[in-house]
């Protein structure tokens, strides 16, 4: 199988641009992109066991992998939710699979949503991970619109080897991640950003 575009276009351009930018003396110090962790939680769904069968399905059509189903930790009276009882999916991405849902994430799904004019670059958690989250399934190309039973909700988590956010927002910016304001977000780069 031949290597993933993204991978090759980080390995031959992201890494020497980088190294440039951010000093690094060592190619092993330039971040890397490690897994993409997709998640849903259905805790609100009145139908919670069907609500979690549906979000697995879904997220298995979007990263072409079958995602774990999460569990309550404790009870939590005011949703109605027993310790233990299914509340979400998850799935996480590793290598070819990752770079394969990273590229078809910026090149095809990103430009799919609706008066787009890019993600913000400030839901980074202090230590070089992005997360960014989306209310609906429909834009992603894998989900056939009139098969959608119920709005399902995403959060995406990209997980880096960056030891900052800067340093983690370059890394994504490099690899075609479409920030809208990272003109701005450079200005206030010494700030750290929370995550959404």
């Amino acid at each position: 199988m031949s290597t993933p575009i993204l991978q090759k276009h980080y390995k031959e351009k992201v890494v020497p641009n980088l190294s440039k930018k951010l000093g690094y003396t060592n190619p092993h110090q330039v971040p890397r992109l490690e897994k993409i962790v997709v998640t849903s939680c259905m805790g609100k769904a009145p139908d919670r066991k069907v609500a979690v069968d549906d979000a697995v399905n879904e997220i298995a059509k979007i990263t072409g992998q079958r995602p774990s189903i999460t569990y309550s930790k404790k009870a939590v009276a005011n949703f109605k939710l027993r310790e233990g009882e299914a509340l979400g999916a998850r799935v996480t991405l590793r290598g070819e699979r990752m770079w394969e849902f990273l590229h078809r994430f910026i090149n095809i799904t990103s430009p799919n949503i609706r008066d787009f004019r890019g993600i913000s670059s400030k839901s980074f958690d202090g230590r070089g991970n992005y997360a960014v989250g989306f209310n609906d399934q429909s834009i992603f190309p894998e989900i056939e619109i009139d098969q959608i039973k119920r709005q399902i909700g995403f959060d995406l988590i990209f997980v880096t080897s960056a030891p900052t956010d800067a340093e983690g927002r370059e890394l994504l910016a490099e690899l075609g991640m479409p920030f809208r304001d990272l003109k701005k977000a450079d200005e206030e780069a010494p700030a750290t950003a929370t995550a959404q």
